[in-house]
């Protein structure tokens, strides 16, 4: 059992065979999905969630040793390391208390005490620590000579060597984290020359504003430190200081005598010049940190339901983009999302072709085959929608207004043109807001997850977490879901397990080449596919219609075995097991246990028998606005509405209501009862009903709840 097993299970409570047994996997290069779906007797069970905090403390701790590497390393360089600090070292896998440790020995710019130790003054520093010298002027006389002009600067030099070392002892940083932990504020204040800037406007909340900082939740501090990017407020976090210096006083300072009030002097002078700084250096990037954890779990959770919405299907679909004064750019697709033909109609001012738009809607609708319209949701999305809605069509169609957030950054990308080179962006917006009503997983894996517009304060945290964060949930999804391996772009297969760009695109050649796959044995034909990608990738991948049904299936290829033995037991084919639903409930499973799979492994090939291929994702609602309100003036003080759930943050959701701004349901209006996290109230894309309850027309605001409504 490695020691990072053994660290991690007791960090997560977790089994350590499993935790262990996963890191191997990791190590082997397996991915999460494959690892939580098809390795269960291995990891106990784990789930994605598991996996991935398993996953994330691994390289944290990996991290850490190297960084003791290199600490034992310096150390050892000052031929300063003892075996017990090599022992320390060695056991800490704290990366605070490791820097601690690391501190005194770390190498620092010229400091005030160095200077001090290089004059000789160390000597005295120890003798007022001491704290029985009771006329320290004449110690400090023996210390007088070059660059040490008289006895008052001696005396500040060893108090200078005494702060530094308040500054660098374990017990003294401890105790002010404890402070800092249980006291400490976070405070705002507007830089006066701003104050009265429009950039300034949206802070005023933080104008002069104070909060213990263990309660600040994460979009305030974010909002703070944004503020203070932007040059408008000034943020500090504090503890009580006379508190912090009078415990660290106890600690250095014995007695009354003199000696012991010049300590008591450089204690304060270590506190505010050195450790104060420090620790709130410390306590603000931690804060910062754990904002940024939360508000990246907000975007991956808006991120994973936006990525599952509820797809249409393979249907002919209309997409418009819409607009005034530039039109509404129109497109036709088939059943796979090929464009078919696109043009732009003019039926709102100022231009104001309504007829010759109603006519050639009609007819496209009726040419093409269409079976549904997907609307833009941004300007001229009401007006659009109601548009639509009043043409007459020989067959029924279906309307919906589909989200474009993103639509004009794929539109302007090296995808878009590489799919449409021959198209302007506009074109390519409408085909894009078009797939998404057929299939938003499919068609947002090709945007920048953070154009997407489902997050909160997304631009301020780390990029590079929030990047891999955003990435494992695409993964996650595509893979939950799982590919249709003949008609999935080489963007979608990216994300599969084991897969990756160039892996993607050699089977979309292949493809080309020779025509669609009939059996996932064929995949191994696909260059550069060895053994191990595709043991990573084809449970995933599906083949409709393919010769062995269980291609088609989430059953992987190396339990077609099992599944042939069920049938052989049975008397009949692996089809016929699939149609036959009594045949399936006779089996008994225990027969099939062996060393390798388990009953979790053949639970989930039943529950896949049963529905095999079978789409997670929910089914798909029209949905309309109230025809009376159009715009925010329409809107009056207890209104009941209404509306579609457009983005959730840990404050509250932002709905849709139709009057091209979106209102704000805070935490506290979801329900009548507390609500710790919104997404157990509502999803993304909800249809809800709302009320409103203020409209603050200064700051373009809509304050709506869901309490109280029947």
């Amino acid at each position: 059992m490695s020691i990072y097993a053994q660290l991690i299970a007791k960090r997560l409570n977790l089994n350590e065979t499993g935790v262990d047994n996963t890191i191997a996997l990791l190590d082997l290069g397996c991915t999460i999905p494959f690892i939580a779906r098809y390795r269960k007797e291995r990891t106990g069970n784990l789930d994605e969630v598991q996996i991935t905090q398993i996953s994330e403390t691994y390289e944290k701790l990996k991290e850490i040793a190297k960084r003791k590497e290199t600490i034992l390393k310096t150390i050892q360089e000052q031929e300063k390391l003892t075996p017990e600090l090599e022992q320390r070292i060695n056991d800490c896998w704290e990366a605070t208390q490791l820097e601690d440790i690391y501190l005194p020995f770390k190498p620092k710019r010229r400091t005030r005490a160095q200077v001090a130790r290089e004059l000789g003054l160390e000597p005295l520093a120890t003798i007022l620590l001491m704290q029985r010298e009771m006329h320290p002027e004449r110690a400090a006389a023996r210390f007088v000579k070059e660059g040490v002009k008289d006895t008052e600067a001696a005396i500040k030099g060893a108090q200078d060597i005494i702060a530094e070392m308040v500054n660098e002892d374990e017990r003294s940083r401890n105790q002010i984290r404890s402070a800092f932990r249980r006291d400490a504020f976070i405070i705002s204040k507007v830089v006066k020359a701003k104050a009265d800037s429009d950039e300034a406007a949206k802070y005023t909340d933080y104008f002069d504003f104070s909060e213990p900082l263990r309660r600040c939740s994460s979009h305030r501090l974010l909002a703070m430190r944004r503020g203070e990017g932007e040059g408008i407020l000034r943020v500090s976090i504090s503890a009580d200081d006379e508190d912090c210096i009078s415990c660290l006083q106890r600690n250095w300072a014995r007695g009354n005598g003199p000696c012991t009030m010049l300590v008591e002097e450089a204690v304060e002078d270590g506190y505010k010049r050195l450790l104060k700084p420090s620790i709130e250096t410390e306590f603000a990037a931690l804060s910062k940190e754990q904002a940024d954890d939360e508000a990246i779990s907000v975007f991956t959770e808006n991120l994973r339901q936006l990525l599952l919405a509820a797809p249409l299907g393979q249907k002919r679909v209309m997409g418009i983009d819409p607009g005034f004064r530039t039109g509404c750019k129109v497109v036709c697709l088939d059943a796979q999302g090929n464009l078919l033909h696109h043009e732009a109609i003019f039926p709102h001012p100022p231009v104001s072709h309504r007829m010759q738009a109603t006519v050639h809607v009609e007819q496209m609708v009726e040419e093409y085959g269409i079976e549904a319209i997907a609307i833009g949701n941004g300007t001229a999305s009401r007006e659009t929608s109601e548009f639509v809605k009043g043409l007459s069509f020989k067959h029924p169609v279906q309307t919906f207004v589909v989200s474009e957030d993103g639509a004009s950054v794929y539109s302007a990308s090296k995808t878009a043109r590489e799919e449409f080179p021959d198209k302007d962006v506009t074109v390519r917006g409408a085909v894009s807001i078009g797939r998404r009503l057929m299939d938003p997983l499919a068609e947002l894996v090709k945007i920048d997850p953070k154009s997407i517009g489902v997050g909160q304060y997304q631009h301020d945290v780390d990029q590079t977490k929030l990047k891999k964060s955003l990435d494992l949930t695409v993964e996650s999804c595509v893979n939950s879901v799982g590919v249709n391996l003949n008609t999935a772009s080489q963007h979608l297969l990216t994300y599969v397990s084991g897969l990756g760009p160039t892996l993607a695109r050699n089977i979309v050649d292949y493809r080309r080449e020779n025509g669609a796959f009939t059996s996932r044995t064929q995949l191994k034909k696909v260059p550069r596919l060895g053994p191990t990608a595709y043991e990573q990738c084809a449970g995933f991948l599906r083949i409709p219609g393919a010769k062995n049904p269980l291609d088609n299936s989430a059953v992987h290829p190396e339990s077609y075995p099992i599944v042939a033995q069920m049938a052989k037991d049975n008397g009949c084919t692996v089809e016929e097991l699939i149609a036959d639903k009594s045949r399936r409930e006779s089996i008994d499973l225990r027969r099939y246990v062996s060393d390798t799979v388990g009953m979790p492994t053949l639970t989930d090939i039943m529950k896949e028998l049963e529905k095999p291929g079978r789409d997670p994702r929910e089914q798909i609602e029209e949905f309309e606005f109230d025809p009376n309100v159009t715009c925010v003036d329409d809107l009056e003080e207890g209104m009941i509405l209404p509306g579609i759930v457009t983005n959730i943050t840990n404050f509250g959701v932002f709905v849709d209501i139709g009057v091209h701004q979106d209102g704000l349901v805070h935490i506290s209006q979801l329900a009548d009862r507390y609500v710790r996290d919104p997404n157990d109230v509502v999803k993304l894309h909800q249809h809800v009903t709302v009320k409103v309850r203020e409209i603050d027309y200064r700051r373009n605001r809509i304050s709506l709840t869901m309490k109280g409504i029947k």
